[in-house]
C-alpha cells in the first residue's frame, strides 16, 4: 500500500485542465486538452512529484454552471490515459464521489487502474455536495454521508486481495461475485478522505488511510489532525498508517511580474522552503501544491523550479 510516513512532507499536485471551476482554474486552461494534461502529468512525474490529482463530477446543474462549470474530466479514463504515459508518480482520485455509483462497480474501475498501472493508485473518496447530479443519478443526497460510509467500507473490501470478495451492510451486500484483474497493491490502495466538517473527519480518522481536507486554513490544521490521532488511538488504529493531507496556498517560485494576486506565496526558493516548512512541523505528510501560471510552458517552469530548488530545501530540518 502505497503510504506517506510521518517526518518527512510529499508533494503532490491537482492536475490543470481536467476540472475548470472559476474559484482555481488559470484562463489558458480554457483551450487546453489532453497535450497539456500529458506534458504536466509527465513533468511531475520527471520532477518526483508525489503524484497527480483528478476531481469528479458527473453532471454539473446549470444553476452552478457559472462558477463550476461544466469540465470535469472523469478520472478513471484520465487518470488510466496519464498512467501509460507515467512510470512513477502515485495516481489519486481527489475526490471521486463514490456514492453516485454500488462499491462494486467502482472497485471495478479502481482494481483495474491499480493493476494497469503497476501499483499507483490512491483512491481519495468524498461525500458530493451538488444535489441534481444524486438525484439525476438516483443516488440519495439526504443520506449521502453514511452511504459513504457504507461504500468505503464496502470498496475496502472489494479492493482486498480476495477475488471473491464478501460484504454485508444496510445498503449493500455481496458475496460469490469474482473480480479479476485484482489490484496490484497489497493487501489494497490506500483510501484517503476528502472533507473538513465534523463528520467528514471522523470518517477519515476512523474508515480512511489518509485525510484531504477541504479550504481548512493553516490555523485551523493542528486541531483538527490532532482529533484524527485521537480518534484513532481511541479505536485501535494508531500504530497503523495514515498520511495527513494539506491544500497549501497558491504559490509562484521567483519574482512575478504580473499579478499572481495576495494569497499566493511568491519569492525565492528559501523563502517559499521557510514558509511551507510548518506544514511538517503541524504532522502534514503530504502538501498538494497550486502553481499560478499564465500559459502550461510557465507552469512546466514552475514544477521544475520548485522540485529542482525549493523541494530540496523543504527536506531540510
Amino acid at each position: 500500500m502505497l503510504t506517506f510516513p510521518p517526518g518527512r512532507l510529499a508533494y503532490g499536485i491537482q492536475l490543470p485542465v481536467q476540472s475548470q471551476s472559476t474559484l482555481y482554474a488559470e484562463p489558458w486552461e480554457a483551450a487546453a486538452g489532453p497535450a497539456e494534461l500529458l506534458a504536466v502529468a509527465r513533468a511531475a512525474d520527471q520532477h518526483g512529484y508525489a503524484y497527480i490529482g483528478c476531481c469528479e463530477h458527473v453532471a454539473v446543474p446549470r444553476r452552478l454552471a457559472g462558477t463550476m462549470s461544466t469540465v470535469w474530466y472523469d478520472p478513471v479514463a484520465t487518470l488510466s490515459f496519464l498512467a501509460a504515459a507515467t512510470e512513477r508518480v502515485a495516481l489519486l482520485s481527489h475526490v471521486a464521489v463514490v456514492g453516485l455509483r454500488h462499491p462494486l462497480a467502482s472497485a471495478k474501475q479502481y482494481a483495474t487502474l491499480d493493476h494497469l498501472s503497476g501499483g499507483r493508485l490512491v483512491l481519495g473518496v468524498g461525500a458530493g455536495h451538488v444535489r441534481e447530479e444524486f438525484e439525476a443519478l438516483g443516488a440519495d443526497f439526504g443520506a449521502r454521508g453514511p452511504v459513504l460510509d457504507e461504500t468505503i467500507d464496502a470498496l475496502k473490501t472489494a479492493l482486498g486481495e480476495e477475488e471473491f470478495p464478501a460484504f454485508t451492510g444496510d445498503r449493500f451486500a455481496f458475496a460469490d461475485l469474482g473480480q479479476q484483474p485484482r489490484p496490484a497493491q497489497r493487501p489494497r490502495p490506500p483510501v484517503w478522505v476528502g472533507g473538513s466538517s465534523p463528520p467528514a473527519v471522523r470518517r477519515a480518522a476512523l474508515r480512511g488511510d489518509g485525510w484531504l481536507p477541504q479550504g481548512d486554513s493553516r490555523e485551523a490544521l493542528p486541531a483538527k489532525i490532532e482529533r484524527i490521532r485521537r480518534l484513532r488511538e481511541s479505536s485501535g488504529l494508531a500504530e497503523s498508517p495514515f498520511t495527513f493531507g494539506a491544500i497549501a496556498e497558491p504559490l509562484y517560485v521567483g519574482s512575478p511580474t504580473w499579478d499572481v494576486g495576495r494569497r499566493t506565496c511568491h519569492g525565492s526558493p528559501a523563502s517559499i522552503a521557510e514558509a511551507l516548512r510548518p506544514y511538517r512541523a503541524m504532522g502534514v505528510t503530504q502538501l498538494q501544491l497550486r502553481f499560478r501560471a499564465r500559459s502550461p510552458g510557465e507552469l512546466l517552469d514552475q514544477l521544475a523550479l520548485f522540485a529542482e530548488q525549493v523541494a530540496p530545501q523543504l527536506a531540510e530540518a
